[in-house]
C-alpha cells in the first residue's frame, strides 16, 4: 500500500474497524490490511472474535448435548420395540397379493437387529457427551456426606439437647 494512504489506514484502525472492514473501506485485500498492520506496528482487538468463538462452541455443545438426549430417547424406543407386538407384511406371490400378520414379539433376528441399533444410538449419544459423573459422582458424594456430618456434629456440639431423637 502507498504511503500517503497510511493516515486513512490509521484512522480506520483508531476507530476499531476490524481487518475485512478496513479492506472493504479502502479497496485492498485482506492480505495488504494484515502486511500493513503490521508493518506500522498496530493489532486488530481479537478479543470480540474469540468471545464469537466461544459462544459459538458454547452454542455447538448445546445442539450435541440437545442430539445425544435425543439419540438415549431413541434407543429407549427401539429397546421397548423388543417385547412389543410386531406387525410383518409381505407383497407377493404369482397374484401380487398383501399379507400381514402379528407376531407376539419380533423374530430373534429382528430383536437383534433392534438391540443393535439401539446399541449404535446409545454409542452415538456417549460421543456427543460423554459421562462426565462416571468418575467423579463418588467422591461428590462423598464430599457432600462430610460437610453434611461435619454440619450435624457442630450443630451437636452448639446445643446438645437440639439433636434428641424426640422430633423436638
Amino acid at each position: 500500500m502507498r504511503e500517503d494512504r497510511w493516515d486513512e489506514f490509521r484512522t480506520l484502525h483508531a476507530q476499531g474497524k476490524g481487518r475485512n472492514q478496513i479492506s472493504r473501506e479502502m479497496g485492498i485485500t485482506a492480505c495488504v490490511v494484515s502486511r500493513t498492520a503490521q508493518h506500522l506496528g498496530l493489532d486488530f482487538d481479537r478479543s470480540k472474535i474469540q468471545a464469537a468463538t466461544v459462544a459459538r462452541l458454547a452454542d455447538l455443545a448445546e445442539r450435541r448435548s440437545l442430539l445425544a438426549e435425543d439419540l438415549v430417547s431413541d434407543a429407549e424406543k427401539l429397546r421397548a420395540q423388543i417385547w412389543e407386538p410386531h406387525l410383518y407384511w409381505d407383497w407377493g406371490g404369482k397374484d401380487h397379493d398383501y399379507d400381514e400378520k402379528l407376531a407376539d414379539q419380533p423374530t430373534p433376528g429382528d430383536k437383534r437387529a433392534l438391540m443393535g441399533a439401539a446399541g449404535m444410538a446409545i454409542d452415538r449419544s456417549l460421543k456427543l457427551a460423554p459421562l462426565e459423573m462416571a468418575t467423579g459422582g463418588a467422591d461428590d458424594a462423598k464430599s457432600m456426606l462430610g460437610k453434611l456430618a461435619q454440619g450435624i456434629a457442630e450443630l451437636a456440639a452448639e446445643d446438645p439437647n437440639s439433636i434428641d431423637g424426640d422430633g423436638e
